[in-house]
């Protein structure tokens, strides 16, 4: 699809639509849960264009995507491409594609149970879907191994040092962490650990024992369909590099 490519005219469907039917009046009368994918999108989207009224406009969007969700890892350009979303709306699209990817990441009630790679992976998903560049977090956990706090130690690494030791205890002695399990992706997708990894692996491990907060994993995340081994991640921890 060209950037603003336009579509056959078809009748109006907010105009023909009773007004207690549209989705504004919908969401006052029954709440936001009684609105359809199409529906929520169409409120963010507010207007569509000529021909096109914004219910056509955000349907076409979700199935471009293939679902709702598929729209968080829409960049600008992405949006653009449909006529009737300018610079502006295609920005605010993606800043609230970005909001739901972090409300997502973040736990609501008790804290997670983290003592598992397979659980770490799942915790970080939401994060982790769909990002185009490498990231390293620090998990830092209390003594029952839930969560106390995540961070982004750092972003966008393409050269130099994926992160180092002084910032990721820093954080976990800020935390008043009991121990601390480090997470990075392979944006393609493959996790096997490079030569960079296992270095910056030994130099965690090394700083853990000499500050006494263990390291209980470094976990990879990649995507299981480019994974040889299917899973998706990798564990430094059931790779038995972390043992003494």
């Amino acid at each position: 699809m060209s950037e603003g490519e336009s579509f056959p005219e078809h009748p109006n469907r907010l105009k023909t639509m009773a007004v207690a039917e549209r989705p504004q009046e919908r969401l006052e009368k029954f709440g936001s849960q009684a609105l359809s994918d199409t529906e929520l999108l169409a409120l963010l989207l507010r207007s569509g264009t000529r021909g096109q009224d914004v219910l056509t406009l955000a349907s076409r969007l979700i199935a471009e995507a293939g679902s709702l969700a598929g729209l968080i890892t829409w960049r600008t350009a992405e949006f653009r491409a449909f006529k009737g979303i300018g610079p502006v709306k295609a920005l605010q699209l993606v800043a609230v594609m970005e909001i739901a990817r972090r409300v997502l990441g973040q736990p609501v009630g008790e804290a997670p149970l983290l003592n598992r790679s397979s659980l770490v992976v799942a915790f970080l998903h939401p994060v982790v879907f769909g990002l185009e560049v490498e990231k390293f977090w620090v998990l830092c956990l209390n003594r029952r191994q839930r969560l106390l706090s995540f961070e982004e130690i750092t972003s966008g690494i393409a050269h130099g040092t994926l992160a180092h030791p002084r910032e990721v205890f820093r954080t976990a002695i800020r935390k008043a962490a009991s121990a601390i399990v480090c997470v990075h992706n392979h944006p393609s997708g493959d996790p096997m650990p490079s030569a960079a990894d296992i270095a910056i692996t030994r130099q965690l491990r090394a700083a853990a024992q000499t500050v006494d907060i263990p390291l209980h994993d470094h976990i990879i995340i990649g995507r299981p369909g480019a994974d040889p081994a299917g899973r998706g991640y990798y564990s430094f921890a059931e790779a038995g590099y972390l043992k003494d």
